[in-house]
């Protein structure tokens, strides 16, 4: 039954538990112009973002659940709406160098490690306090041997729906030891909006601000190279549609099944706050744009969403939704040209990523 307390229909009672000792509750943002976010504190989990169409009808653009189970156990298999973390993305083999020792992290996916292995951020109860109705706080401390990465890590997080529509997010952290750290969000959206069965993304307009991407190989492994992205499927300098050219029979477009690729971001200054990407959907008129410190961009298009059901019982087949992860470069670690994501003790992380909502006929 859906609850008439948020737009979304969630029932807080359904993401109020304990989880090693720490309570879970489901937390509503809004803002003056009628827009909301619904989000638990394990994992960080994004359930909603209700945006207005261009005709002002409000509905949910990200992949979402009803109960905290459903949405432990697909953060868990899909990462869906959870913030990753220490370190998003793929390390070659698991293993990194920090200082003169070697770490060796969880192989979970074909002889690396993904999104820090299965106990990182997203399976985390994380301490929550909501100041006010537009904005969360978000804590974690990070204990030194956790999932395999060196150092104490005091994580905070800020989640702020704006007064001009955007979800923000807000990430600082200090280490009491030298480590490696770089989360993101990893929220699936469809602007046309979520339905049953949900629609494919393929209709979706892109344009991400990027010369270059980074190809990888059979097992979705960064090689390290950096390639141009003209005369390829990965020119999104101008608008194209998601489906336009990714069946193409391209290498890097068959050994992602599709897009999921890190595109290297153009930037004035390293860390600047600058525009990443813009999705459309053209049937609804939702507008979507992102702005992000980070160097890079990684576009996934669901290329390996099964169908599963989800929020209100809609189901979510392949291609369903697409993730626009802010973050450095996957596999940093093991390449030295790439840029760093070492948080060295005494240093204070600070990095911003904003998903920017609009309309337009």
């Amino acid at each position: 039954m859906k609850d008439k307390t948020n737009l979304t229909g969630l029932n807080p009672e359904n993401f109020q538990s304990v989880i090693n000792g720490k309570k879970t509750d489901l937390y509503i943002l809004r803002n003056s112009s009628g827009m909301e976010m619904c989000i638990t504190n394990y994992g960080a989990i994004v359930l909603s973002i209700m945006v207005p169409d261009c005709h002002g009808k409000f509905e949910n653009v990200v992949v979402g659940f009803d109960t905290l189970e459903e949405a432990c156990r697909q953060s868990k298999d899909y990462y869906i709406g959870a913030v990753i973390g220490p370190v998003a993305g793929r390390i070659l083999r698991g293993t990194f160098r920090v200082g003169e020792k070697d770490y060796h992290l969880q192989l979970n996916s074909v002889s690396n490690t993904l999104h820090s292995g299965d106990n990182g951020f997203h399976t985390v109860v994380w301490q929550a306090r909501q100041p006010r109705e537009n904005q969360l706080f978000l804590q974690y401390l990070h204990a030194d041997g956790e999932a395999g990465f060196p150092g104490n890590i005091a994580v905070r997080m800020t989640y702020t729906l704006t007064e001009d529509n955007a979800f923000r997010i807000d990430y600082e952290a200090e280490t009491d030891c030298d480590t490696l750290f770089c989360p993101t969000n990893h929220a699936y959206f469809n602007l046309t909006g979520i339905g049953n069965p949900t629609t494919s993304i393929e209709n979706h307009l892109v344009m991400i601000n990027a010369d270059f991407y980074l190809p990888t190989d059979e097992n979705t492994n960064h090689t390290g190279e950096i390639r141009t992205v003209a005369d390829t499927p990965f020119d999104f300098r101008s608008c194209h549609s998601i489906g336009e050219r990714i069946n193409q029979n391209n290498l890097q477009l068959l050994n992602g099944h599709g897009y999921d690729h890190c595109f290297v971001l153009k930037k004035a200054a390293l860390h600047e706050l600058s525009f990443a990407a813009t999705c459309i959907s053209p049937a609804s008129g939702r507008k979507m744009d992102v702005y992000t410190t980070e160097p890079g961009l990684i576009m996934y298009t669901g290329n390996y969403l099964p169908g599963f059901t989800g929020m209100h019982n809609t189901t979510y087949p392949r291609r369903s939704a697409v993730c626009f992860e802010t973050q450095c470069f996957p596999d940093t670690p093991n390449n030295q040209h790439f840029p760093s994501i070492v948080l060295r003790e005494g240093e204070l992380y600070k990095q911003t990523c904003i998903y920017q909502f609009s309309t337009q006929s």
